[in-house]
């Protein structure tokens, strides 16, 4: 009886009872593959956008000297390719000072705001005091005074204690990092307490928690924050600029800053000596740019 009731429930609304059942119009998918095609025409306007101006900084560095001089039309319209600012540069021996001087101290940096940077926030993310949230913010309302502002009062305590024209005026000033901090204790306060009352149970004092247990699981944020440190030392002007007045020691940036005010109109020395400057960062981030998406992943900050 019920199923000839069903049946004639499906005769009286007209629709047989072997028919498949209407197609629902996938929305949720549709609505994605829109999106993804606008996000990949955003990205792909964005690309070229930034690509422009680094392909126009190489064609200029292929050509010579007196074609560059005379304007943009000249530049596009050469076809004769020479690294002959390339050659002039590498040989003339500064660029590798400027090399090596850059490296010292961006790498020196990385691995001391990496250290100190996860300490501090193992103390405010895991150790319990009074003023704990106190210091946290006082801390991160340092992120809110332009580092620009401090170059006087640093450059006077660094003369004070005899440390200008030395590596350390570079690296010092450059180890209390914010946002290293930050990301630190986002990333720790992620993380099971359970791990630290297992460790503590076993007699492992804070220590041995913070260095056998917390920074091994830090690996992914240890990466991309060395590495966005050794970015940022590596392209930092001002400091460098205040307190390195010896030739031998200057930086990358401050190298390229007296290229341009000596080279005059060559205009291709000056772009060949921007490509070469940048040109160690590009392999850098080609080479760990999955580290740096994990890491900033890994914090937090997503949301």
């Amino acid at each position: 009886m019920a199923t000839t009731g069903a049946a004639g429930t499906s005769r009286r609304s007209g629709i047989s009872a072997a028919a498949p059942p209407p197609r629902v119009a996938k929305v949720g998918t549709n609505g994605g593959k829109t999106f993804n095609r606008i996000a990949v025409v955003v990205l792909t306007v964005f690309a070229v956008l930034w690509l422009v101006p680094s392909l126009w900084a190489i064609k200029t560095s292929l050509t010579a000297n007196s074609v560059s001089a005379l304007g943009t039309q000249a530049i596009l319209k050469d076809i004769n390719p020479t690294l002959a600012s390339y050659s002039s540069l590498l040989g003339g021996g500064d660029l590798w000072n400027w090399y090596l001087a850059s490296f010292i101290t961006s790498t020196l940096s990385a691995v001391l705001v990496v250290l100190f940077a996860s300490m501090a926030a193992f103390a405010l993310s895991r150790m319990r005091f009074r003023g704990r949230q106190v210091v946290f913010l006082l801390v991160i309302a340092g992120i809110m005074v332009p580092a620009d502002v401090l170059i006087i009062p640093i450059f006077q305590m660094l003369n004070t204690v005899g440390l200008l024209n030395t590596y350390w005026a570079v690296i010092f000033p450059q180890v209390s990092s914010v946002i290293a901090l930050f990301v630190f204790k986002q990333f720790f306060d992620g993380l099971p307490n359970e791990l630290e009352e297992a460790a503590r149970i076993d007699g492992a004092g804070n220590w041995r928690i913070y260095w056998s247990i917390l920074m091994p699981l830090s690996r992914p944020v240890l990466a991309a924050m060395a590495i966005v440190t050794f970015v940022g030392v590596w392209n930092n002007l001002i400091l460098p600029l205040f307190v390195l007045s010896n030739p031998d020691l200057m930086t990358i940036p401050v190298g390229l800053a007296t290229v341009q005010g000596s080279y005059g109109q060559r205009f291709s020395d000056i772009q060949a000596s921007t490509v070469l400057g940048a040109l160690p960062l590009v392999i850098l981030f080609v080479i760990f740019q999955r580290r740096i998406v994990e890491g900033v992943a890994g914090t937090g900050l997503k949301g």
